[in-house]
């Protein structure tokens, strides 16, 4: 079956910036659930949803719907209802795959999930940007050399204040000198959360094809596994387990006692 993917997007500055609206007319949600249907064909069914829809559009049915969410967000962090946050976030401990792009580091639900500031440094200065592959044999990286290179994009500097990655994809180097840890992957409950660092709305970073790559590559890798179940909170167990010692019960005569 194909994954479910849904592209949000707070889509604010395509409606107040003319820059923005010339580079991504029908809004960045747009271009990027483009690039996937581009990358991954009928491997994918993608929708998008915006934060001036009913509920932003992300209504316990779509959720329930989504086996991966894309997140773009700058300028609007603090008008995604918590309700709304309380919903994803739920939802990726229950398996939902989670894909945190560019500013989206100071999402509400981020924030929740990584549990620190996730601040940053950073520099509006149209610089060239390296993107250098540190874990080769990683499924996100598949397909990529071992750097692609951005022409011009807005600098993120460490130090990145989210928990140690644990894996670590991509780290990029930038033409002031600063270094970013840009592609790093968490553990959620059953979800797993990929944090990927370009795409600045000044730019046309969303039709680059290695970026399209990495975030096609990483719908496949954070989408839901079976694996084993999962509760979320700590239920009240009324009734003992059987006791191990019921179930290894050893004649105790054969053994001479």
């Amino acid at each position: 079956m194909p994954i479910r993917v849904t592209v949000w997007n707070e889509a604010q500055h395509e409606k107040t910036n003319a820059a923005v609206q010339k580079i991504y007319p029908q809004g960045i949600h747009a271009v990027i659930a483009e690039g996937l249907k581009e990358k991954l064909g009928g491997e994918v069914v993608v929708r998008t949803a915006t934060l001036d829809e009913p509920e932003h559009g992300l209504t316990e049915a779509v959720l329930a719907e989504t086996d991966v969410l894309t997140w773009w967000g700058h300028m609007a962090h603090g008008k995604v209802e918590d309700k709304i946050v309380e919903r994803v976030h739920k939802r990726v401990l229950e398996g939902m795959g989670l894909i945190v792009l560019h500013s989206g580091h100071y999402a509400k639900v981020f924030k929740k999930l990584m549990g620190t500031g996730c601040g940053l440094k950073w520099r509006e200065a149209a610089e060239m940007e390296r993107l250098w592959v540190v874990n080769p044999g990683h499924p996100i990286v598949e397909g990529l050399g071992e750097y692609f290179e951005i022409e011009q994009v807005e600098m993120y500097g460490e130090f990145f204040d989210v928990p140690q990655p644990d894996e670590l994809v991509l780290i990029s180097w930038f033409e002031g000198g600063e270094v970013f840890r840009s592609g790093c992957c968490w553990n959620r409950g059953k979800g797993k959360v990929f944090y990927f660092r370009p795409g600045h709305e000044t730019f046309p970073i969303y039709y680059h094809a290695q970026v399209r790559q990495v975030i096609a590559n990483a719908v496949k890798y954070v989408s839901p596994r079976k694996g084993s179940p999962y509760a979320i909170g700590s239920p009240n167990i009324k009734t003992p387990l059987n006791p191990i010692r019921a179930k290894h019960t050893v004649d105790e005569t054969i053994h001479g006692r």
